[in-house]
């Protein structure tokens, strides 16, 4: 048989205008007018030859394929208008209702949460229970609780920066239990970075620990030099960081990729101190268990969400570790006791309306819980021993978005004496002298207010990692490829003598990554422009270095 070749002809192409476009300037409407004749004579030349083919095209079964130039909404697929981000400013389909509220009636520019976050919020009584865990809770964690809130310290200035430290996006961040200054991050492509933030330079990223997304760290709580990390790829490793060696622990793909249908990413994940376990969930719903003492897996594994769905978030309680709170891509955050874990032995269940990112208990007493859900909800349960039915308080707050971004997570300020203050990036922009800014919120839960939005004009990436340390008054932050330090603004004398450090990690390590053929940044991440607007600001600018040393792996 002779070889069958394709046809190189093509059907017919008809192009329609866009006849309901806004109307322009005087100059921008003639040279339309005169681009529009043009097109008109080569719409009408075209014609004319295509005229005598209709025959012959309908013979050979091609029918004429039609491109649009009118605007079509990316959110209801609709013509006529669009929506999204225009600058800094965000404009809503008229089909939906708000973004940021998720209300009919109102665009998120004119929605009044945007305006005042505590509007709607309702502090819930305090109700009076014979239960007698709550006359347990009054005696004994009420008191170290302060009920009069201190006066809140917030870090507001950016001190010194890693400009693209990491190849990819940064996932999670994880402050060094004793020594101060350290700081620990995971990236998108698997690497760890160990950063001395109080001497600048000395930095150091290990890109041999795991080959896919770190979702979570925790130290070892019996040796400061050592790191539990759980990553895309299925395994928990355990790293010295003094040797960068690392221990795999658990591997939930041994015999490697067989379709996604069977691969394991390991999400959620904690340390039971008191039992010696560390605790991960899986994207299918499922929890394991690893002995800290022999690092080996103990147990099967028990479905502790709806199967199929992710497990992205564990944390143990502080005052009473038997109990662990898990939440999931199956719109609940459940609470559960260690001490008899099996399917469907949740002892709470908190419905949200979709996916939840986080739930944390609250660090001092334990007896709050926060959680972070996609509706753009930050919501609080005052008592973990009252009535768990509702929430205490829902805040709207604007971080409905994880696609090509690490997910938003509202995250206690270890720190504070009445556990009222928390730290979430915003999705958003604000506009702040003609650029548009992404600010982190701190937020007072117990009222609802934005304490403060602390934002920098070099800083124009949404900024979804953020850490406030144990310890000191330190926000760590990361956005893109990149590491922020802030800490409180100091008085204009002393803002003079201290010198804000910032080094920029580009040719060493572009050089190195030719070198071990790593690929540059996704599409997704967005780039750090040193050379943005001169923008009227007060802050004094930063001396940026760049850094010489090479990235150890």
């Amino acid at each position: 048989m002779a070889p069958q070749t394709r046809r190189m002809t093509f059907p017919n192409v008809v192009i329609e205008r866009d006849t309901d476009s806004e109307p322009s300037s005087s100059d921008e409407e003639e040279e339309e007018e005169v681009e529009e004749e043009e097109e008109e004579k080569v719409v009408e030349n075209k014609n004319e030859e295509r005229m005598e083919e209709p025959l012959e095209a309908k013979k050979k079964g091609k029918t004429p394929i039609t491109i649009s130039l009118k605007k079509v909404c990316k959110v209801c697929k609709k013509v006529g208008h669009e929506a999204g981000f225009k600058g800094a400013t965000y404009i809503d389909c008229p089909m939906k209702p708000c973004f940021l509220c998720k209300m009919p009636g109102h665009t998120t520019m004119a929605c009044p949460h945007r305006v005042a976050t505590e509007h709607g919020v309702i502090p819930a009584p305090r109700r009076n229970t014979r239960n007698p865990l709550e006359y347990v809770f009054e005696r004994q964690f009420r008191p170290g609780v302060l009920r009069i809130k201190p006066a809140f310290v917030i870090p507001d200035e950016v001190t010194c920066a890693v400009i693209r430290y990491h190849s990819r996006r940064i996932t999670c961040l994880e402050f060094h239990p004793t020594s101060n200054n350290v700081l620990l991050s995971g990236d998108k492509k698997g690497q760890v970075g160990v950063w001395d933030f109080g001497k600048v330079h000395e930095k150091m990223v290990y890109g041999h620990i795991h080959s896919c997304i770190v979702n979570n760290m925790r130290f070892n709580p019996t040796n400061d030099d050592s790191v539990y990390a759980a990553s895309s790829d299925g395994t928990t490793s355990c790293t010295d960081l003094e040797t960068g060696i690392s221990l795999s622990l658990m591997n939930l793909n041994p015999d490697g990729w067989q379709g996604p249908s069977s691969w394991r990413m390991l999400y959620g994940m904690d340390i039971n101190s008191e039992k010696s376990l560390v605790l991960v969930a899986d994207n299918f719903g499922f929890l394991y268990m690893v002995d800290t003492r022999s690092n080996n897996k103990i147990g099967e594994a028990i479905l502790i969400h709806k199967k199929g769905s992710k497990v992205v978030g564990l944390h143990c309680n502080p005052v009473q570790p038997e109990l662990l709170l898990s939440c999931g891509n199956d719109h609940f955050a459940r609470i559960w006791d260690l001490r008899r874990m099996e399917a469907g032995s949740s002892l709470y269940d908190l419905a949200h309306k979709r996916v939840v990112n986080s739930a944390y208990f609250s660090p001092l007493s334990g007896s709050k819980i926060l959680t972070t859900s996609q509706d753009n909800r930050l919501r609080i349960w005052d008592s973990i021993f009252g009535d768990l039915d509702s929430p205490s308080r829902e805040i709207v707050h604007s971080h409905d978005f994880n696609r090509h971004l690490t997910p938003f997570k509202a995250e206690w300020d270890p720190k504070d004496p009445s556990e009222s203050l928390v730290v979430i990036g915003r999705y958003i922009s604000e506009n702040y002298n003609g650029a548009a800014l992404h600010p982190i919120d701190f937020i007072d839960i117990s009222t609802g207010q934005l304490v403060a939005e602390v934002m920098d004009p070099n800083i124009t990436t949404i900024t979804p990692v953020n850490k406030l340390h144990p310890r000191d008054d330190v926000l760590a932050s990361g956005s893109s490829r990149s590491l922020f330090i802030w800490r409180p603004k100091k008085s204009e004398l002393v803002e003079q003598k201290v010198e804000r450090k910032i080094v920029i990690c580009d040719r060493a390590e572009k050089k190195q990554s030719r070198k071990y053929g790593n690929k540059s940044d996704d599409s997704d991440d967005d780039k750090f422009t040193s050379k943005g607007k001169k923008l009227k600001s007060n802050k004094p600018e930063w001396k940026l270095t760049r850094c010489s040393g090479k990235v150890k792996r």
